[in-house]
């Protein structure tokens, strides 16, 4: 069984920093596509950041610039740094791991971690 824990979140002021982590346990990290996606209040999830097994990264438009993910696989972890934080970033950051196995979506979501942006 696969499970995803997300670590890092908390309370920071405008402008400053934090950096999440999610560690994979039960599977190879390097196996999966790996995403991080966030879900404010009254807001559907939407994603944040995503990185392959391959290493190829992606993020969104709102947050380019200030986030960057990658991943440790031999550390079956993957991060999200994330500067210059924003009220707007308030959200409860969800980590995601996908493959396909056959025709089959193995897709494995972690409890979430809040960040809370405010002064």
């Amino acid at each position: 069984q696969v499970h995803l824990v997300e670590s890092g979140g908390g309370l920071v002021q405008p402008g400053g920093s934090l950096r999440l982590s999610c560690v994979i346990s039960g599977s190879i990290a390097s196996r999966y596509d790996m995403g991080w996606y966030r879900q404010a209040p009254g807001k559907q999830r939407e994603l944040v950041a995503s990185i392959t097994s391959n290493g190829i990264t992606n993020v969104v438009d709102s947050v380019k610039g200030r986030f960057t993910i990658s991943r440790d696989n031999a550390k079956n972890t993957v991060y999200l740094q994330m500067n210059s934080l924003k009220p707007e970033d308030t959200a409860l950051y969800y980590c995601n791991a996908r493959r396909f196995i056959a025709a089959s979506l193995m897709n494995y979501w972690g409890q979430g971690t809040q960040v809370t942006v405010s002064s």
